[in-house]
Protein backbone atom coordinates (compact mmCIF):
# COMPACT_ATOMS: atom_id res chain seq x y z
CA UNK A 1 0.00 0.00 0.00
CA UNK A 2 1.09 3.81 -1.08
CA UNK A 3 0.70 6.04 1.46
CA UNK A 4 0.71 9.72 0.72
CA UNK A 5 2.57 10.95 3.21
CA UNK A 6 6.01 12.08 3.81
CA UNK A 7 8.38 9.08 4.83
CA UNK A 8 10.24 11.61 7.28
CA UNK A 9 6.73 12.07 9.12
CA UNK A 10 7.46 12.59 12.92
CA UNK A 11 11.01 11.96 12.68
CA UNK A 12 13.81 14.91 14.07
CA UNK A 13 16.84 16.13 11.90
CA UNK A 14 20.28 14.31 13.23
CA UNK A 15 18.42 11.13 13.66
CA UNK A 16 20.75 7.75 12.32
CA UNK A 17 19.07 4.42 11.43
CA UNK A 18 18.65 2.51 14.71
CA UNK A 19 19.11 4.77 17.28
CA UNK A 20 15.95 4.85 19.95
CA UNK A 21 12.83 7.17 20.23
CA UNK A 22 13.44 10.27 22.42
CA UNK A 23 10.15 9.77 24.19
CA UNK A 24 11.25 6.08 25.29
CA UNK A 25 11.75 5.90 28.96
CA UNK A 26 15.42 4.47 28.28
CA UNK A 27 17.05 7.24 25.96
CA UNK A 28 19.21 9.39 27.23
CA UNK A 29 18.76 12.86 25.83
CA UNK A 30 19.52 14.89 29.14
CA UNK A 31 17.69 14.84 32.55
CA UNK A 32 14.80 16.61 33.34
CA UNK A 33 14.60 19.38 35.73
CA UNK A 34 12.17 18.98 38.92
CA UNK A 35 8.98 20.68 37.96
CA UNK A 36 6.24 21.63 40.32
CA UNK A 37 2.20 21.75 40.15
CA UNK A 38 1.13 25.39 41.20
CA UNK A 39 -2.81 25.63 41.39
CA UNK A 40 -4.42 29.17 40.77
CA UNK A 41 -8.23 30.18 41.04
CA UNK A 42 -10.29 32.93 39.74
CA UNK A 43 -12.82 35.11 41.39
CA UNK A 44 -15.48 32.61 39.51
CA UNK A 45 -14.26 29.55 40.85
CA UNK A 46 -12.15 28.47 37.99
CA UNK A 47 -9.18 26.07 38.81
CA UNK A 48 -5.74 26.47 36.87
CA UNK A 49 -3.18 23.61 37.66
CA UNK A 50 0.29 25.36 35.71
CA UNK A 51 3.60 23.19 35.89
CA UNK A 52 6.44 25.43 36.32
CA UNK A 53 10.50 24.12 37.20
CA UNK A 54 10.86 23.96 40.88
CA UNK A 55 11.96 27.23 41.72
CA UNK A 56 11.58 29.27 45.09
CA UNK A 57 8.81 30.75 46.66
CA UNK A 58 9.05 34.13 45.28
CA UNK A 59 9.64 33.72 41.69
CA UNK A 60 6.52 31.59 41.21
CA UNK A 61 3.99 34.31 40.11
CA UNK A 62 1.11 35.17 42.64
CA UNK A 63 -1.45 35.80 40.06
CA UNK A 64 -2.11 34.54 36.44
CA UNK A 65 -4.99 35.38 33.98
CA UNK A 66 -7.54 32.03 34.19
CA UNK A 67 -7.85 30.75 31.10
CA UNK A 68 -11.44 30.11 31.19
CA UNK A 69 -13.05 33.66 31.56
CA UNK A 70 -9.39 35.81 31.71
CA UNK A 71 -10.14 37.47 34.91
CA UNK A 72 -7.12 37.62 37.72
CA UNK A 73 -6.49 33.74 39.49
CA UNK A 74 -4.74 33.35 42.11
CA UNK A 75 -2.91 30.64 44.54
CA UNK A 76 -5.14 30.84 47.34
CA UNK A 77 -8.40 29.80 46.95
CA UNK A 78 -10.92 32.56 47.75
CA UNK A 79 -8.96 35.54 47.65
CA UNK A 80 -9.47 36.08 44.31
CA UNK A 81 -11.83 39.64 43.00
CA UNK A 82 -13.31 40.18 39.93
CA UNK A 83 -11.75 43.75 39.63
CA UNK A 84 -8.18 44.30 37.39
CA UNK A 85 -6.04 47.30 38.71
CA UNK A 86 -6.10 49.64 35.76
CA UNK A 87 -2.40 48.88 34.34
CA UNK A 88 -3.78 45.23 33.63
CA UNK A 89 -6.84 46.27 31.45
CA UNK A 90 -7.62 42.97 29.26
CA UNK A 91 -6.21 43.92 25.97
CA UNK A 92 -7.31 42.22 22.88
CA UNK A 93 -5.34 41.82 19.75
CA UNK A 94 -6.71 44.57 17.96
CA UNK A 95 -5.70 47.01 20.65
CA UNK A 96 -1.87 45.99 20.91
CA UNK A 97 -2.05 46.93 17.09
CA UNK A 98 -3.72 50.50 17.60
CA UNK A 99 -1.13 50.84 19.99
CA UNK A 100 1.84 50.01 17.21
CA UNK A 101 0.01 52.02 14.30
CA UNK A 102 -1.78 55.07 13.61
CA UNK A 103 -5.10 55.02 11.16
CA UNK A 104 -2.98 56.56 8.75
CA UNK A 105 -0.33 53.95 8.90
CA UNK A 106 -3.39 51.38 9.28
CA UNK A 107 -4.98 52.52 5.73
CA UNK A 108 -1.60 52.35 4.34
CA UNK A 109 -1.44 48.45 5.08
CA UNK A 110 -4.90 47.86 4.04
CA UNK A 111 -4.41 49.36 0.68
CA UNK A 112 -1.13 47.21 -0.12
CA UNK A 113 -2.97 44.28 1.21
CA UNK A 114 -5.50 45.09 -1.21
CA UNK A 115 -3.43 46.02 -3.95
CA UNK A 116 -1.57 42.18 -3.56
CA UNK A 117 -4.92 40.32 -3.34
CA UNK A 118 -5.76 41.92 -6.52
CA UNK A 119 -2.50 41.53 -8.32
CA UNK A 120 -2.51 37.73 -7.37
CA UNK A 121 -6.38 37.66 -8.92
CA UNK A 122 -8.07 36.87 -5.32
CA UNK A 123 -10.04 39.90 -4.88
CA UNK A 124 -11.98 41.58 -7.46
CA UNK A 125 -13.71 44.54 -6.62
CA UNK A 126 -17.08 43.10 -7.22
CA UNK A 127 -16.50 41.01 -3.50
CA UNK A 128 -15.91 44.25 -1.72
CA UNK A 129 -19.19 45.91 -3.25
CA UNK A 130 -16.90 48.27 -5.03
CA UNK A 131 -19.08 48.18 -8.55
Amino acid sequence: MVHGTSGFRGTRAGVTAGSAPRNQPDSVGGESLPRIRVPYWCAKGHETRLVFVKLPEDQIPIRWDCPKCGLVAVREQGEATTERADEEVFKSHLDYVKERRSSQEAEIVLAGALKRLRARGVLTDELLGDT
